[in-house]
């Protein structure tokens, strides 16, 4: 069922966690309207911090505000947050593990017409290669929500990508967020599904292609990508002997890397990885791009039926 978008469900979030946390600040960089963190203000203008088109400086603003004890939620588009300051997340976050919450929105190519230079494909792998950093990409709204909150309790860098568009609603309203747990959202033994994003839900759409097929997939979104679940990863590929990692990011350095790299230490098996492959994204619309760049669920059992077939 389609439901509201990522970024949607952080604007919530946020109002309601400033009455928990009188500590709770947000920083955003002139697109609170597109970022959802107008909600916050409306209700604490005065912790709220509108730093304009200066992201570097909006990072180091929240660095400080961290150092004296606040909580500081710091948003902006994906693009802009994590390629334009990537210097200040690594020398003024990470490196002195300071209590920031880089919460970016507008990430991959559902940005649609914006076009190449807001599709934001890099990220992932920007942000889960910083030690102390936690890197999360929550799968609907609920997830979103549930994700922010457990950010504002926990002390320490954390990453939350989020999108434009809508999406569907596929975890449990009710369950709350545990970092370096991954989801069993379908059970299977034939191969396995490993997505993140809005790509978890379209996994478990080429499950239901897989199974005409006679084949049953295990779905598992994988909203954390560090820390990852290693168990939930070694057991699939043991009980599957096959994985398909999906993601709306470059296949370099993303989720299916992250998959990868635990595979191949501990039960190495045939993977595939679907995503986008080297190269930027263009304008058009959400629906339009996600088919030119073979993210569908189409495609994710395609590709899991001819890796089904190297077993």
């Amino acid at each position: 069922m389609m439901g509201k978008a990522t970024r949607d469900a952080y604007g919530e979030a946020l109002k309601e966690l400033g009455a928990v946390y009188p500590e709770l600040v947000v920083l955003d960089a002139d697109l609170s309207a597109s970022t959802k963190t107008q909600d916050f203000a409306k209700v604490y203008p005065e912790r709220f911090f509108d730093c304009g088109i200066a992201e570097g400086n909006m990072m180091s603003t929240a660095a400080g505000l961290a150092a004296a004890g606040k909580i500081p939620f710091a948003s902006t588009f994906a693009i802009f947050g994590a390629g334009r300051a990537y210097e200040q997340i690594r020398n003024s976050i990470c490196y002195p593990n300071l209590n920031v919450k880089v919460a970016l929105t507008h990430a991959g190519l559902t940005v649609g017409e914006d076009g190449a230079t807001h599709q934001m494909l890099e990220d992932i792998a920007l942000m889960r290669v910083l030690p102390n950093m936690t890197v999360i990409v929550p799968a609907d709204a609920a997830e979103t929500k549930a994700a922010v909150k457990w950010a504002a309790g926990y002390k320490g860098p954390v990453y939350i990508r989020m999108g434009r568009a809508k999406c569907d609603d596929i975890t449990d309203p009710d369950a709350p967020f545990v970092p370096g747990k991954a989801a069993v959202l379908r059970k299977g033994y034939d191969i396995t599904l490993i997505g993140c994003g809005i790509m978890t839900a379209k996994a478990l759409a080429a499950a239901d292609i897989l199974k005409g097929a006679g084949i049953t997939a295990r779905v598992i979104n994988m909203s954390s990508i560090k820390p990852i679940d290693e168990e939930a990863i070694i057991k699939a590929a043991s009980d599957t002997g096959a994985i398909v990692t999906a993601e709306e990011h470059s296949v370099r350095g993303g989720l299916g890397s992250a998959v990868a790299e635990v595979v191949v230490k501990n039960c190495p098996v045939p993977m595939a990885m679907i995503g986008v492959e080297d190269r930027f994204g263009e304008s058009g619309k959400a629906d339009d791009l996600l088919k030119a760049y073979g993210l569908t669920a189409a495609h994710i059992a395609e590709t899991a039926l001819q890796l089904y077939k190297r077993k």
